[in-house]
Order: C-alpha cells, then sequence, then structure tokens
C-alpha cells in the first residue's frame, strides 16, 4: 500500500516565504489564524499523514522526537470529530503512559484541538468524551485482561514494543475491535526487536511508516538535536531510538550489538604502528573494496581508525584511496589479500604510490574461520573503535560461527579488512601466528 503523501507541507512552504511574502500571506489569512493553529493538515510533514488505500493496522516504527504521539493523537482526534458514535481504545505500556503522553501530554488529545472541540477527560472512569458523544478509553498493557470485555471501533497503540505481555495485550485489544465495518489501529513506537514488532511487520494489512529525529529537526530544539547526533549518532542505542532503524543481533553472531558500543572510545593515545586492511573486490561490478585503517597504541590495545570502504569503483580508484588512506594515517603498511587478483592487486597498488609499504597475504581459511581470533580480541576488550563505523559494525554482527553472513550486501568486505588489520597488529606481533603442539 502507498504511503499518502501528496499531501504539500504547508507550514514548511510558509516558513520558507521571504519577509514580503509572509506579510501577503498573514493578511489574505488573518481571518483563519486560529483555525490554521489546530489544522493538521496545514501542520503535518507527508510522512505523517495517514496512509492511502485499505490497511487494518498502521505501524509508525520511528525515532524518538520524530512526531509518533502527535500522529496518533491527530488521527483518534480526526476520527473522534468526525463520528459521534465512535468507541475508541487508547492503549499504553502504563495507566500512568496513557494519561500522561497519549491525553495530557505537549501532544495528547487535550493539547490539539480548539477548546469548543476539545473532550472532557474522566480520570476516575479513565475515558475521555468529545462535545458530539464520541469516546475513548484508557488502557494499561500491564493488565491484559481489561481489554477482553469492551467493544471498540478503532485504536491507538502508543510504545508498544515496550509493553509487558505485548502478544497478549495486542490480541485483546485487536479482538475489541468489533465494531463497525473497518476497524482500525494506529501502533506509534520506537522500534524494538520484539516478536510482536517482527509480527506486526510481517502481516496482511500492515502499512508500516518508518522516520526519524532528523526528519522534525525544525520543530526541535537545535542544541537538543545537535546534542542527540554528536552523542549517540552511529550507535546502536542512536540508530533504534533516533533513526528509528530495528536492530537485532544474529543467532550465532561472532560480534555482538553490545560488543560494538563497549568497543567504542573517543580517546586514542599515542599510536606504535598503523595498518590499513584491503580486501579487493573480484572486479569493478563485485563486492565493494574493504579499506581500514586500524592501529596499535602505546596502551596494548588496537583502534580502529576509519572506515574508507568503496563501492563500485574502478581498481585505479580503489588503489588511489588506498594510498591516501596510508598517506593520511602514515601507515606503516598495507595489508592487501590477494585471493582475488594476485599480482595485479599489487601492482595497481604500487601505482597510485611507489613506495606504499605493501604485503600480500592469501587466505587459506574462510572469512569466517580468520574472523573468530579476531573477535575474541573484541570480547576481552583488546579492540576499540575510534568513532562511529555503521556499515563496518553490521558487517561484523553479520559474521556467524560455522561460516555463515547474514549481514548487509553478499560478501564482508569491510570486516574482511579489519581482520586482516587486527591480526598484523594483535596476533602476529613479531612473526606468524603462534599455534599450540600437542606432544
Amino acid at each position: 500500500m502507498a504511503q499518502n503523501t501528496d499531501q504539500p507541507d504547508h507550514a514548511l512552504k510558509v516558513a520558507d516565504l521571504d519577509d514580503a511574502a509572509l506579510s501577503k500571506w498573514l493578511k489574505a489569512n488573518r481571518t483563519r489564524l486560529a483555525q490554521i493553529a489546530f489544522d493538521w493538515s496545514f501542520w503535518r510533514r507527508p510522512d505523517q499523514a495517514e496512509p492511502a488505500g485499505d490497511w487494518r493496522c498502521w505501524l509508525l516504527l520511528a525515532g524518538r522526537g520524530f512526531g509518533k504521539t502527535r500522529t496518533g493523537a491527530e488521527w483518534v482526534r480526526a476520527r473522534a470529530e468526525a463520528n459521534g458514535r465512535l468507541r475508541i481504545a487508547l492503549v499504553a505500556a502504563t495507566m500512568a503512559d496513557a494519561r500522561a503522553i497519549m491525553v495530557e501530554g505537549e501532544s495528547g488529545l487535550l493539547s490539539i484541538a480548539p477548546e469548543a472541540m476539545r473532550p472532557n477527560f474522566e480520570p476516575s472512569l479513565h475515558r475521555l468524551v468529545w462535545p458530539n458523544g464520541a469516546m475513548a478509553k484508557l488502557y494499561s498493557a500491564a493488565e491484559p485482561e481489561g481489554l477482553r470485555g469492551p467493544e471498540h471501533h478503532i485504536a491507538w497503540a502508543d510504545e508498544c514494543a515496550k509493553w509487558d505481555n505485548a502478544d497478549a495485550v495486542w490480541d485483546n485489544m485487536a479482538m475489541s475491535l468489533r465494531l463497525g465495518t473497518s476497524p482500525q489501529v494506529v501502533a506509534t513506537t520506537t522500534p524494538r526487536p520484539v516478536p510482536l514488532i517482527r509480527r506486526l511487520m510481517a502481516e496482511e494489512g500492515v502499512h508500516t511508516t518508518r522516520g526519524r529525529m532528523v526528519d522534525n529537526a525544525l520543530n526541535l530544539a537545535a542544541p537538543f538535536v545537535a546534542a542527540m547526533q554528536s552523542v549517540y549518532a552511529g550507535t546502536r542505542l542512536g540508530r533504534q531510538e533516533l533513526d528509528g532503524e530495528l536492530i537485532d543481533d544474529v543467532d550465532g553472531a561472532l560480534w555482538t550489538r553490545a560488543m560494538m558500543d563497549m568497543a567504542r572510545t573517543s580517546a586514542v593515545p599515542q599510536l606504535a604502528r598503523t595498518i590499513i586492511g584491503v580486501d579487493p573486490p573480484a572486479g569493478r561490478k563485485g563486492d565493494a573494496c574493504g579499506i581500514i585503517a586500524a592501529a596499535l597504541g602505546a596502551d596494548g590495545l588496537a583502534y580502529i581508525l576509519e572506515d574508507a570502504s568503496l563501492s563500485g569503483a574502478s581498481p585505479e580508484g580503489w588503489a588511489r584511496q588506498v594510498a591516501a588512506l596510508a598517506e593520511k594515517h602514515g601507515a606503516d603498511r598495507v595489508i592487501a589479500e590477494a585471493n582475488n587478483g594476485g599480482d595485479m592487486v599489487e601492482s595497481v597498488l604500487r601505482g597510485a604510490a611507489p613506495t606504499l609499504p605493501v604485503r600480500l597475504v592469501h587466505a587459506a581459511r574462510g572469512k569466517v574461520a580468520r574472523a573468530e581470533p579476531v573477535a575474541a580480541l573484541y570480547e576481552r576488550g583488546t579492540v576499540r573503535h575510534a568513532g562511529r563505523f555503521p556499515e563496518l559494525e553490521d558487517e561484523l554482527c553479520g559474521l556467524c560461527t560455522g561460516g555463515a553472513y547474514h549481514g548487509p550486501g553478499r560478501s564482508p568486505d569491510r570486516a574482511d579488512a579489519l581482520v586482516w588489520a587486527v591480526t598484523e597488529l594483535m596476533l602476529k606481533p613479531g612473526g606468524p601466528e603462534p599455534r599450540v603442539r600437542v606432544l
């Protein structure tokens, strides 16, 4: 089902007017400014518009600050004002959340309507009643049985990804939507990899809208947006809570998201040795060229400095990228896998920089087998990421025991380049990797 995105972004267009045009617009609309203040079709962005077509559930998976609550409240408000016989379920993680966020919050149902159209809130009865008779009842996911008896036309489910007993609550809510001819539910939530969210995303009749905090940046305090981006951009928490990504760990993965966050640091000590790891592509139309800068710190830890990987580049193109990265970081050695290309790899690299300190390595084992000792270093806390490398980390978290790869793309090229670099730094300090000999 297509998203209903044909509505113009009225507020943004007005904000972009110059002073003369804005003055003209204000004069032309002075008699309706009070109405515009509560006109959702004027203020909403296209990604906050109700989906077109037939749908049973609108799943709004978005980061904090996107405007999920306002979108859900405005959807309920429009339905309630249009039908005085409507019965609505408002379901939150707790009754306190339902009241504080869905009803009385900054974007709640009591704040978004003009006084004449504002519903009356009856806290003792956990309900809202609109002037035309439409009624909404508040429910807590902590009490799933509370939804077993009542009947409703529509429902708004807020932050369902954090509900206790989520599946039982959702099922009871869905079974209560037996009034009218087209029951619908809007679910507004920050995504979490929980069974209910996976289930909804796979069901027929569910329209999913994704969104990020930055989509709503014009309505948020600039220092807040800057602080969130500075601290959390690229981290698992930031990608989930701000960018609205559904991030999960793969069963059997060598690296986990928790390991990635534990490895992250902003402090890099004096460096003793720097390596550029390169996993060349099989050809121009092959996979990406993995290019990773890593260094050994004076503290004995390995630091991942930069991911400069390239996709779709010619051999000369990725060779120039390697040479530039080596010069930037003062690399002591470039370690390049020679399985794809052999002598051509060294020739292309030296063509980009004749004095480049290249050493070719041949992979006798698969990518996952080579990666396992490096993953063990992460588990011991001896590798740090001096920055945020989402694409690289997604590949690392897709490498699984047994040789499988369940990450993005066809091949973990960035991850393989990292493995070559860290292996050189940490597992071969003075020669070949130590081996155990059985006597």
